[in-house]
């Protein structure tokens, strides 16, 4: 039993080996008619007809996917009830497997979260900061603008950095800690940045130098790759913001948030305050996300197992330093296999053939083999575009259109000062009719805080507790399709909030139990159909790839996609925001969301999922039960 709470199967001697092997052949005999051989192309397949070499191989590439120790005998059980057993079976947490590269990824996209939560918290204010003179709409335009920066400069390189981490002198690691570098010195920037410009540069900095979020959805599916690990494993990923709305915007403006421990006559700030919190009062979270960005990176570089079947088998020395680390300070016992184990022959040494879909990833090999990889043949970029492809691209691209400007347009919002009557924006203004009224809630960022933890709380428990098994229940299409029908609705009921009784008197932010739990109960909605929507796009567009070669490719397509929408909702969104508090009508942006949401949810309605493996390349043959094996 393997540390992190998988099975293994044990080297085996020689004899061991022999031994076992006859008693496998011996089983399979027992249970099929005579001349049948499992798992074997057709041999009327000319291609594979026309191989000796493939039939001179065969026996000795026997992929057993087995939990048996060695010496034990081999239950006599139907095959195909133990494959119905486990399809039927709730996968739990403890279940999966690869939890110690699962958790490094974890760590790794958490660290996202925090610098952009952090930043929603008091982006407003900041920009405000820098110039105090501008209007409410200019602000909230510029809010977009900055919100949009990041996306944008990711949409020009996803790609790139998909193909990068499908190349051999790249790989999906690599990406990552550059990535995480990339962001880090750009969050630094921008937390000290002085003026608008600067702040956009900093911002398009760290989206050029990250595509992270594509490559790490790739690995999670090389590292996870049976199916019914799916709803479990591509939940991490976005229960990552969940956790860091809560933790992310405690550190804005320390100085005016915590006066007593920064201010002037503070234990710490001495006579005057903390001069450089009191210069660049929204530094220091930015520093904080930084220090965790760098913890994030090393973790990567010295305990992330690179997944890439062109790079994975290349000298890696962190990962050796890692490795050492592991045995002599942690001490945690390293094991060869994780659940799938490859036979080797005894009479050649001849590298073993793998399973197109079953991409093997070493679990912490005691001592690293650095073989070159056997050549595989790549689907061509040209040939990647498949019907189901496009169209689940289109869909991802909607959701994350709508999500992005949510997730833009609710900081906004909550800064926004409230309707005055006695200082009225614009002049003159009376609100009237069932549309025309203005004004946001006027929260300080720490209130803000509270907002985002609220939805935080709410977004984890969703995940952790009904997402699962519903998933499991409805199936990712099906559960994507249903859910998302929840976003127009959250869309339609925000700017509904600023008519709610507040305890307070404007200008003052709002208070009091109406409001907050009016603003719990839009946030559940939006939580409820964000956890079920996001992990299944990334299910669905995993599952879309037409072929395992080019899935870097596809996740950095995904990412492209989604960060070229994401760049355009918070900037119109933010645009159309300001111009509805210029005439009067908060909800102007509000509601064309909600009618992007309702096109989202047409398009989706023809997607389906796919297997991962539609086009098959020469010497690939599929197998009556769906799998693809290579005969060349």
């Amino acid at each position: 039993m393997s540390e992190d709470g998988s099975d293994v199967t044990p080297p085996l001697d020689s004899a061991a080996r022999s031994s076992w092997k006859q008693r496998v052949k011996s089983t399979e005999q027992d249970h099929l008619p005579e001349g049948e051989n499992p798992g074997a192309p057709d041999v009327n397949d000319e291609r594979y007809a026309n191989s000796s070499s493939s039939r001179d191989r065969r026996p000795r590439n026997l992929i057993l996917e087995t939990n048996a120790q060695a010496g034990t005998a081999l239950p006599h059980v139907d095959e195909t009830e133990q494959v119905e057993a486990i399809k039927e079976k709730f996968v739990s947490w403890r279940s999966l497997p690869r939890k110690d590269q699962l958790l490094v990824l974890t760590l790794a996209r958490l660290s996202e979260p925090l610098t952009q939560t952090s930043l929603g918290s008091y982006i407003f204010y900041q920009l405000k900061s820098f110039d105090p003179s501008l209007p409410d709409s200019t602000i909230s335009s510029q809010a977009g603008i900055i919100h949009a920066a990041f996306p944008a400069a990711q949409f020009l390189t996803a790609i790139l950095w998909g193909r990068f981490a499908d190349s051999e002198y790249g790989g999906r690691k690599r990406v990552i800690w550059i990535g995480l570098l990339g962001t880090m010195f750009s969050i630094i920037g921008f937390g000290f940045s002085h003026n608008f410009p600067m702040a956009v540069f900093f911002r398009c900095l760290g989206g050029i130098l990250n595509g992270n979020i594509g490559v790490m959805r790739t690995m999670i599916s090389e590292i996870i790759k049976e199916k019914k690990y799916q709803s479990r494993a591509f939940l991490i990923l976005p229960m990552t913001f969940n956790i860091g709305v809560i933790i992310g915007p405690v550190l804005a403006d320390p100085v005016g948030s915590y006066p007593s421990i920064f201010g002037p006559g503070s234990l710490l700030g001495g006579k005057h305050g903390v001069y450089w919190m009191s210069k660049w009062p929204y530094a220091l979270p930015n520093l904080m996300s930084a220090v965790f960005l760098l913890i994030s990176t090393i973790s990567v570089l010295f305990f992330l197992e690179e997944t890439s079947e062109l790079r994975r088998h290349h000298p890696d020395y962190p990962l050796s330093i890692g490795h050492w680390i592991r045995r002599h300070i942690f001490h945690h016992t390293q094991h060869s296999t994780d659940g799938y184990t490859a036979v080797p022959s005894q009479e050649s040494s001849e590298p073993l053939d793998v399973e197109l879909q079953q991409t093997p990833t070493s679990a912490h090999p005691s001592t690293p083999v650095w073989d070159k990889p056997s050549f595989r043949r790549k689907l061509p970029f040209r040939r990647i575009w498949t019907p189901n492809l496009i169209l689940t691209l289109a869909s991802h691209a909607m959701l994350a259109m709508h999500v992005g400007t949510f997730n833009s347009l609710w900081f906004i919002y909550l800064s926004t000062p409230r309707w005055d009557p006695a200082h009225p924006s614009p002049p003159n203004y009376h609100p009237h009719g069932p549309i025309h009224f203005t004004g946001g809630l006027a929260l300080p960022p720490p209130r803000i805080g509270l907002a985002l933890a609220i939805l935080g709380v709410i977004g984890i428990t969703l995940q952790l507790f009904i997402y699962p098994r519903l998933s499991h229940s409805l199936g990712a299409a099906r559960s994507y399709k249903i859910f998302l029908l929840l976003f127009p609705i959250t869309y339609t009921l925000v700017p509904f909030l600023s008519v709610v009784p507040s305890w307070s008197k404007p200008p003052d932010g709002v208070s009091g139990v109406l409001i907050w739990t009016a603003i719990t109960v839009v946030l559940f909605i939006q939580v409820l159909a964000r956890t079920f929507a996001l992990p299944c796009a990334a299910i669905l567009i995993n599952n879309c790839c037409p072929h395992p070669s080019v899935l870097g490719t596809v996740h950095g397509l995904g990412q492209s996609v989604s960060s070229l929408t994401r760049t355009f909702g918070p900037v119109m969104g933010g645009w159309i925001f300001g111009r509805g508090l210029d005439i009067g009508i908060v909800g102007l942006a509000w509601w064309i969301l909600a009618c992007v949401a309702v096109v989202g949810v047409v398009v989706a309605q023809g997607l389906r999922e796919g297997d991962g493996h539609e086009i098959l390349l020469e010497g690939e043959v599929r197998l009556s039960d769906g799998s693809v094996k290579r005969v060349d």
